[in-house]
Order: C-alpha cells, then structure tokens, then sequence
C-alpha cells in the first residue's frame, strides 16, 4: 500500500475509573474520518500504548478496526522493548484485521543501530502486513540512525518511518537515504507537517488532529492542490494548540483540548493526572481563539 495523508494520533479515550471508554473511541473515530483524515494511528505516544495492557491493546485495535470498516487504514502501535513479544503483538493485530503496524524504537536500553535493524527486520518477516518504523528518540533514548533506515527501505514489508525527533534534518536525512525506494517518510512532529512535505515527504501522524482535525487535514488537501499560501496559514493554525502541550505531562493537556472541542476523552492513565485550573483556564481560552473553524 501506498502510505500518504494525515493519520491522527489518536487519543485513548477513558473514563473517570481510568478504564477504556469504548463509547467515546468509537465517537472519536467517526468524527475523525468524518473530517477527512486519510487514516488512523492508534497506541502511539498520544495513545498511551505504554500505560495500556496488552489486552487493553488489542481491543483498542478491535473497536478501531470494526469501527472504521475499511473507510480509511486502520495503523497500530505494537514495538516495545522484547522483539519476540513485539512479534506476538504483531501478528495478533494482524489477525485482527490492522492494515499496518506502527514499531516504535525500543526503550530503557537503548540498542545498537545493529541491533536496532534485526529487531525491525524479524518483527517485518513475522507478518504479511506492512510496517512502519517509529523514531521519537526524546521518549525512547535512541536515535534511529538515517543509515539503518536506509538498510531497513528494502525491505518488502517495510514502508515508512515516522520522525518525532523534532530535528527537520533527521527528516531530511530519511527522505535522502530512502530515494528510489517504495518508502514514505512521516513527520512526527506537528510543526513540521508542511515543511516535510514540500522535502519530499508524504505525510504525518499528527496529535492534533485528534482537536483540529479538518485543519490538519487541510495542510496535506492544500499542499497536494498547489495552494501553498493556504497550506501555510493551516500550519500557522495549529500553534496556539500547540503552546498549551506544555502546560501538563503529555497528553494531558491534549485531552483536555479535545474533551474542550466537543470529544469527551476523559483524563489520563495515573500517574500522569490531568492538567490544574491556571492550565485548563489557558487551554479555554485558545479554544474559544478557534472559534468555528474546526
């Protein structure tokens, strides 16, 4: 398959005990795909894969995939820092019906780019779907090396990365290595959606989108239409958004943006909690700065 557009980086929606409202993630789908995303990321950083059960996991993908019904990819986070589990994750979503795998670099340890490429490489040759690797070195401790990616481009069932290094010459360097392969170089990070793809790149996973979907989504319908002026001002849209993600541990203050424009997700998973009265005063006011553009 040929991986482009704006994936969201879905939120998982819980309710006040912390458990996974189902209600609210099929709420939170339609109205994604209602606003013209070209696909969905769930289990991601946003998504708290790394407070979720493996059980918790597989259901997220479940409701996402019946939910979506073939209307747009369905991606699922399934790395983690034990090759052999991250492959029975894999195949697991595979069977579920997943149309790709999102495998993030592993974590704590940080690996050798060596061992970075085996750990990649078995999770590919152990499904028949694609995969997409995920770099976002601030979180994990290690940085997916633009050579390793190029090892990893060849590879049939490898089809993209996804950088939230925030470094755009990471970006750069991805798209360079990956010249004349079937290979899609995703940004990760929000502010560099346009700037990625005027690089050569193909698209985003975008956590706001889960708040400004159809913002999002017109930075990609704008710059794939030549009208860059109007692909920019979209960018420039985001920031006041954006400037309230420091106000609390991620993605607190996200879901407190997205429950703001209409999407109950409730708080996050402890210990993360979710953000204080100054901060939820702050994320109401750029709310209400959007007014109804979203």
């Amino acid at each position: 398959m040929e991986l482009k557009g704006i994936y969201p980086a879905l939120l998982t929606p819980m309710d006040e005990k912390e458990n996974i409202n189902e209600a609210v993630l099929k709420q939170l789908t339609n109205h994604l795909i209602k606003s013209g995303v070209h696909g969905l990321f769930a289990l991601g950083t946003n998504g708290e894969f790394h407070a979720l059960t493996t059980e918790e996991k597989v259901r997220v993908a479940e409701i996402l995939v019946k939910e979506a019904a073939g209307r747009v990819p369905v991606m699922v986070g399934t790395g983690g820092n034990n090759t052999a589990e991250a492959i029975l994750l894999s195949q697991k979503m595979e069977q579920i019906g997943a149309d790709v795998l999102s495998v993030i670099t592993p974590y704590f340890i940080p690996p050798t780019q060596d061992e970075l490429y085996y750990y990649f490489k078995e999770i590919a040759d152990s499904v028949s779907i694609p995969v997409l690797l995920y770099n976002i070195p601030s979180k994990t401790g290690v940085n997916l090396e633009a050579s390793t990616v190029k090892r990893l481009a060849s590879h049939p069932k490898i089809i993209g990365v996804k950088d939230s290094s925030g470094n755009f010459d990471t970006i750069l360097s991805y798209i360079e290595v990956a010249k004349g392969e079937d290979f899609s170089v995703f940004a990760g990070t929000d502010s560099l959606i346009l700037k990625t793809l005027k690089a050569g790149g193909q698209g985003a996973v975008a956590a706001t989108a889960n708040a400004l979907p159809k913002v999002v989504v017109s930075i990609y319908d704008s710059w794939k239409n030549g009208e860059l002026d109007k692909a920019e001002e979209a960018q420039q849209t985001l920031q006041p958004l954006r400037d309230t993600f420091a106000l609390g541990s991620i993605p607190a203050p996200l879901k407190k943006a997205t429950e703001l424009f209409g999407i109950p997700v409730g708080p996050p998973r402890s210990p993360i909690k979710p953000v204080n009265e100054e901060a939820v005063t702050n994320i109401k006011k750029m709310v209400q700065s959007y007014e109804s553009i979203n």
